[in-house]
C-alpha cells in the first residue's frame, strides 16, 4: 500500500527530486567523464601502462615507510569500504533494467576513464596533507583546494566541498546504508529493523570511535572477505549457467552501440537511455570525481603522492570493471534482465533484479542469501568508510573538537535508517535519499574544478616519480 506522508513532505520531495536529477544531469556527467578523459590523455594512460605495478604494490607489497597513520593496503580497504556498497548490486541492476546490457559497456568505460581520476585525486590528497592537533594526517579536496589552488576562491570552494561532504556522509554514507541492510534482512530473514539498527549501531561505534586507525584494521580484514564472498557466489552462478557466458559480451557489446529491442519482461531502451545509466550509475559505484579517494589516499604511511595513487586507482577497477561486472554478468547470463516481475507486471529492476538473477542462478534459496547477505555487508563497510570521510570534512570546518560529536550523531543516524522501516509515519525517507543525492553531486563539483586546475601539477609528480622508478 502506498505510504502517505504529510504534504510538505510529499513538496519536499518532489523540489529536492528535480533538484537532484538537474544536478546530475547530463552536464555534471559529461563534466564527470570529461575530465577522467582529459587526465587518462595528460598521463598518457597511466591507469593502463601501469596497472600490474599498481596491483603488486595494493596487493603484494601492501605497505610503504613514510610518514602516515595506516598502510597502503589499509587505505585501499578503507577507500574499497566506502565504495562498494548497493551500487554493486542494485545500481548494476538498475543500469540493465533501463539501458540494457549495453549499459554494463559504459560502466566499464566510467571505470577506466575514472582511474585516472581518482588516482589524480589521492596524489593530490597525499602532496597538500597537513598533520591535525591530534598528530594524525588529514587531507583530501578541501586541503588541496584551499592549500593547491590558494586564494580565497580556492578556500571557498574548499569550504564548500567540506560542507557538502559532512552532510551527504549522514545520508549516503549511512542512514540510506543501514536502511538497505535492515530492509535486506526482513525481507531474507524476517529480523526486525530496529533490532537490527541497534546491532549496526553497536558495531559502528565498535569500529569508528577508534578513529582511522581502527577502521583502517577492520576494513583490512573485513573487505576483502565480503568482495571474495559476492564475487564467488557471482563465479559459482556463472560456473553452473556456463552456457550463457557466451553471449555476455556480445550482449554487452552490441547493444552499447544499438538500442535493446523489447525482449520478454524487458521494454526496450535507446542508445542514450544504455550510456546515461552506464555513465550515471558507474559514477554513484566508484565515486570517481566525488574527492573521497583523496581523503583516504592522505591516511597512508607512504614516501611519494604517486605511489599511494597507483595503489588508490586499482580502487576504482576493482569496484567496477570486478565486482559491478560479476552482478552484470549474472545478470545476463541468467536471463533475469527479461524476466517479469508477478508483483509489478514489468521487468525486475534493482536489488530484486540481481536477487532474481543470482536464485535463478542457484538451486534452493541460496541465490537471494548471497544478495541478500552481501547488500548487508556492503552497506554496513560504506557506513565505516564515509564516517571517516565526514569527520575529515567537519574537522576542516569546524577544528578537531567537532570530531567526537560528529561521530557520536553518525552512530546514532546509523539507527535512525534502520528506524524509519518499523515507522512509516516519521516521514518519507526516499526525501533523505534525494538530498544525500544532491549533496553528493555538489560535492563533485568543487573537486572537478580542483583537479582541472591542478592538473599540471598532478602530471609533474607523475613524471618525477616514473623518471626515479626507471633508474
Amino acid at each position: 500500500m502506498q505510504e502517505s506522508h504529510p504534504g510538505w513532505i510529499d513538496d519536499a520531495q518532489a523540489w529536492v527530486g528535480a533538484l537532484s536529477g538537474w544536478v546530475w544531469g547530463w552536464p555534471m556527467l559529461i563534466l564527470l567523464v570529461g575530465t577522467g578523459f582529459y587526465l587518462t590523455f595528460l598521463l598518457r594512460g597511466l591507469q593502463f601502462t601501469e596497472l600490474g605495478h599498481s596491483l603488486w604494490l595494493a596487493l603484494i607489497k601492501r605497505k610503504e615507510d613514510g610518514a602516515g597513520d595506516i598502510s597502503h593496503f589499509q587505505a585501499l580497504m578503507t577507500a574499497l569500504a566506502a565504495t562498494v556498497g548497493t551500487g554493486n548490486i542494485a545500481g548494476v541492476a538498475a543500469a540493465i533494467a533501463v539501458g540494457g546490457p549495453g549499459a554494463l559497456f559504459w560502466m566499464w568505460i566510467t571505470g577506466l576513464v575514472g582511474m585516472a581520476t581518482k588516482y589524480a585525486e589521492a596524489v593530490l590528497g597525499v602532496k597538500y596533507r597537513v598533520v591535525d592537533p591530534r598528530g594524525e594526517m588529514a587531507g583530501g579536496p578541501m586541503y588541496y583546494l584551499s592549500r593547491g589552488v590558494g586564494g580565497p576562491f580556492g578556500k571557498f570552494l574548499g569550504t564548500l566541498f567540506a560542507l557538502f561532504a559532512a552532510i551527504a556522509a549522514f545520508g549516503i554514507g549511512n542512514m540510506v546504508q543501514s536502511n538497505s541492510v535492515a530492509d535486506a534482512l526482513r525481507s531474507s530473514f524476517g529480523f526486525d529493523p530496529v533490532w537490527t539498527g541497534i546491532v549496526i549501531a553497536v558495531l559502528t561505534a565498535a569500529v569508528i570511535l577508534g578513529g582511522i586507525k581502527s577502521i583502517g584494521r577492520v576494513a583490512e580484514f573485513f573487505v576483502p572477505v565480503m568482495i571474495l564472498f559476492y564475487i564467488l557466489g557471482a563465479l559459482v552462478v556463472l560456473a553452473i549457467n556456463w552456457r550463457g557466458l557466451p553471449a555476455i559480451f556480445l550482449y554487452v557489446v552490441q547493444d552499447a552501440f544499438r538500442p535493446a529491442a523489447a525482449v520478454g519482461g524487458f521494454a526496450g531502451a535507446t542508445l542514450m537511455a544504455a550510456v546515461r545509466m552506464g555513465v550515471s550509475r558507474g559514477v554513484f559505484s566508484n565515486e570517481s570525481g566525488l574527492g573521497t579517494g583523496g581523503i583516504a589516499a592522505a591516511a597512508a604511511q607512504t614516501k611519494h603522492p604517486v605511489s599511494q595513487a597507483l595503489v588508490s586507482m586499482t580502487q576504482t577497477f576493482i569496484d567496477t570493471i570486478v565486482v559491478c561486472s560479476m552482478t552484470g554478468f549474472v545478470i545476463i547470463a541468467t536471463g533475469s534482465w527479461t524476466k517479469v516481475d508477478p508483483a509489478t507486471g514489468r521487468g525486475f529492476t534493482g536489488s530484486p533484479l540481481t536477487i532474481e538473477a543470482f536464485s535463478t542462478g542457484l538451486p534452493g534459496a541460496w541465490g537471494g542469501a548471497i544478495v541478500s547477505i552481501g547488500l548487508a555487508l556492503f552497506a554496513y563497510s560504506t557506513i565505516l568508510g564515509w564516517s571517516y570521510y565526514g569527520e575529515r570534512a567537519i574537522e576542516y570546518l569546524l577544528g578537531a573538537k567537532s570530531i567526537l560529536p560528529y561521530r557520536l550523531l553518525f552512530i546514532v543516524a546509523s539507527f535512525l535508517g534502520c528506524w524509519v522501516l518499523s515507522h512509516p509515519g516519521a516521514g518519507g525517507f526516499q526525501l533523505v535519499w534525494s538530498f544525500a543525492d544532491v549533496m553528493n553531486g555538489l560535492m563533485a563539483f568543487p573537486n572537478l574544478v580542483g583537479l582541472l586546475l591542478l592538473s599540471g601539477i598532478v602530471a609533474k609528480e607523475t613524471r618525477d616519480y616514473l623518471a626515479t622508478k626507471k633508474k
